[in-house]
């Protein structure tokens, strides 16, 4: 393989400096990136220079872009020796990470991936929030996944249901959401009562069918197997042997949230996921995640983990327009 080399667009007028790290036995193609789009990334981030020659990673640049990189540029060599692959956002957020507290060290083995059987891919925590998740997930009975848009409540929370459903650990999966009208009620909606409700359930549709082959996804559904609807059509049943997920729960009354939570029987498990900067509810009415977040910490069994904008995985500015609403949210209270 050629020289690999990126460079910042900064002139490098500090200075210079080299570190070398040691890239024996990495997948050069997953530690450059396609087009060497992650050692662009390094150095642009970085300002610094990155060249990629004979088994070697080269950070040039002054002493405090160095060292500042080092620790990213080691957990993408890791990350290619063990032949883990990683993309752009990825790059971007190992620098975020680093800025606030030290890198863990990439695990040898894959007790964090999720591995569904028969899926189109291996699923692992892309962020230590979401490895917390994950970890919260496998130890408790119900877990509370509360944080912004994109950190991967949801998805998350189906792969494990999906992973659990394969390996008979239950024998339903059921998933569900409050059915909040955006201004109009689901009467005044064309079609049968599912045509009305499953464009609120879509994004649990989404995330099942990126874990599913589409015909074994639909003779799931038609088996019961795996059910997905409205919130209060779960009033009055015992919900047993089931992997349970309730999403955009801050939008559950507090007495949804309670006929909610009472549903659970034998050998059964629940995650819940919301939004707190995202409550629909009419301003009467209080949300049933706030709720439970008072009553229900010191309740064994029971776990609350909490994503952070750190652990978005959509586009880049997401986590910028997420910092920029929670900031204007913040002066708007002070201003009150």
């Amino acid at each position: 393989m050629s020289d690999s080399d990126a460079a910042s667009s900064s002139s490098l007028d500090a200075p210079v400096i080299q570190h070398r790290l040691s890239a024996e036995g990495a997948d050069e193609l997953l530690l450059a990136g396609v087009n060497d789009v992650h050692l662009k990334a390094l150095a642009r981030l970085g300002d610094l220079r990155v060249i990629l020659r004979n088994d070697q990673l080269i950070l040039s640049g002054d002493v405090e872009a160095v060292e500042r990189c080092t620790p990213v540029a080691q957990r993408m060599v890791r990350m290619a020796q063990l032949t883990r692959s990683f993309d752009l956002a990825d790059v971007e957020r190992f620098f975020a990470e680093a800025e606030k507290e030290p890198l863990t060290p990439v695990p040898e083995s894959d007790e964090e991936v999720v591995a569904l059987p028969g899926a189109r891919k291996v699923i692992r925590p892309k962020s230590k929030g979401q490895k917390e998740y994950l970890s919260a997930i496998r130890r408790n009975d119900i877990v509370v996944g509360i944080g912004p848009a994109g950190t991967g409540k949801t998805y998350l929370g189906v792969a494990m249901a999906v992973d659990a459903l394969a390996r008979k650990r239950v024998r339903r999966i059921i998933l569900t959401r409050p059915a909040v009208e955006a201004g109009e009620a689901l009467g005044f909606l064309p079609g049968d009562i599912r045509d009305k409700v499953d464009p609120y359930l879509r994004p649990l549709y989404d995330a099942l069918e990126d874990m599913l082959p589409a015909d074994r996804m639909r003779r799931a559904i038609e088996e019961r197997t795996i059910e997905i609807a409205p919130l209060a059509y779960m009033r009055g049943r015992t919900l047993s042997d089931a992997f349970l997920i309730l999403d955009e729960a801050q939008n559950a009354t507090t007495a949804q949230m309670k006929m909610f939570l009472t549903r659970l029987g034998l050998n059964s498990r629940t995650v819940i996921t919301g939004d707190k900067t995202q409550i629909d509810l009419p301003r009467a009415q209080e949300s049933g995640l706030l709720e439970i977040e008072q009553i229900l910490k010191s309740v064994d069994g029971i776990d609350f983990v909490y994503l952070s904008e750190s652990d978005v995985v959509r586009h880049r500015l997401v986590k910028e327009i997420i910092r920029a609403y929670a900031n204007h949210d913040n002066e708007t209270r002070q201003a009150e």
